[in-house]
């Protein structure tokens, strides 16, 4: 089972250097990376928790019946991006998204997923709460110590934090920390469990189709297509945000569709390629780019590449796998809060003293959080039951 998620790490990271690369030639040209989306995790919860699929014995076979449901449901969805993107249906929808409705769009994207940071970094506090602080200190306080008048600390704070936390993670997994905790501490703790570094293939190149032919199910897909419809929005507000934060002019509503119809693309490849997830622009990314002010698109292309052929290298995508999320959940504190700051800052271009602008910015925001946290809560609680979430591929 860590080996199947090897290769979904793998495959993620291959396809997410491929739907970049086509963004920024192609698409808005926007510095932005184009990756996974939250927005998917309540349909593909719903798929791994069929009844038709939880009934199979077998871990592996089922692991392999759900990626072929996910992606058949995929390759559906991904039309009403295409369609609405290169029909210019979404550049008459975008006209309509003045500085006040921006304000929602845009913190909700960083807001939205706050559930991805605190309370995660909670599971394992001896490993996120060290992530925090020194991202923190090394991106904010220590960014003018310069090597040969180069921002070490400033450009590089993510990296050296990610790989000094890990080592730290590493030798207390090795130390035998966590040998006889509880599960959910270890899932959330542990740097290698089953020997999945060691077990990895030196040399894999995902291909389209490696876990066999699509399924093709109507409930799925039209479960993904409410997702597709939510990550049009999200990447809507974090091309807008990228914009800002890079010191470019507000993409136009033209470059806005196309961009979304190459989104379209590039959630047409998860499908082809299997992925697990759909397509939107990475809001974590967004936020790096205000923390280490490096607004070029020529750096994202150059990232793109290295995506592309260190995922070919399977011990690589295994290295990925095993670096515990709690570290990167740290790192999703500090990213959304960066997000919703910029969506925010949309309220200096509106009058503030309206009692109904007041009123939107108000309601809009409690429901974007109150809405998607109930009917997550309803598919993988209720609906499903407590039972299914215990057990699966998705550990």
């Amino acid at each position: 089972m860590m080996h199947d998620k090897a290769k979904v790490v793998q495959t993620l990271l291959f396809v997410t250097g491929i739907k970049t690369l086509l963004q920024t030639l192609f698409g808005t040209r926007l510095p932005t990376v184009i990756g996974g989306s939250y927005a998917y995790v309540v349909p593909v919860l719903s798929i791994i928790h069929d009844r038709s699929l939880a009934q199979i014995a077998d871990g592996h076979t089922r692991f392999l019946q759900t990626m072929r449901a996910t992606q058949g449901a995929l390759i559906v969805s991904s039309s009403i991006q295409i369609i609405l993107g290169y029909s210019q249906l979404w550049a008459i929808c975008s006209r309509f998204f003045s500085p006040l409705g921006m304000v929602p769009v845009v913190s909700l994207v960083g807001l939205g997923l706050f559930e991805r940071g605190f309370p995660v970094v909670a599971s394992c506090v001896e490993i996120g709460l060290p992530m925090l602080i020194l991202f923190v200190v090394f991106s904010q306080y220590l960014k003018h110590v310069h090597v040969r008048h180069v921002p070490i600390l400033e450009r590089f704070s993510l990296l050296v934090c990610i790989a000094l936390v890990w080592v730290y993670a590493h030798i207390l997994t090795a130390g035998g920390a966590y040998h006889h905790t509880a599960l959910h501490t270890q899932i959330s703790c542990r740097t290698d469990r089953s020997n999945l570094i060691s077990s990895a293939l030196w040399i894999s190149i995902p291909y389209p189709l490696q876990w066999g032919a699509p399924t093709f199910n109507a409930d799925h897909a039209f479960g993904m297509m409410a997702a597709v419809m939510v990550s049009l929005i999200e990447s809507t507000g974090a091309f807008k945000a990228a914009a800002r934060l890079a010191s470019a002019t507000p993409p136009p509503a033209y470059v806005l569709s196309r961009g979304i119809g190459w989104q379209g693309i590039g959630t047409l490849l998860d499908g082809l390629f299997g992925t697990a997830t759909g397509s939107t622009v990475s809001v974590e990314n967004v936020g790096l780019l205000g923390s280490t002010r490096i607004g070029s698109r020529r750096v994202i292309q150059i990232s793109a590449g290295f995506m592309i052929f260190f995922s070919i290298l399977g011990k690589f995508g295994a290295l990925f796998a095993s670096i515990p999320f709690t570290i990167f959940a740290a790192i999703y504190c500090v990213m959304f809060g960066i997000i919703a700051a910029v969506g925010l800052s949309f309220l200096q271009f509106t009058n503030m003293n309206s009692m109904r602008n007041l009123f939107i910015v108000g309601v809009s925001l409690f429901l974007g959080l109150s809405i998607p946290e109930y009917f997550s809560r309803y598919l993988t609680g209720a609906q499903n039951g407590p039972a299914h979430t215990k057990a699966g591929w998705v550990q």
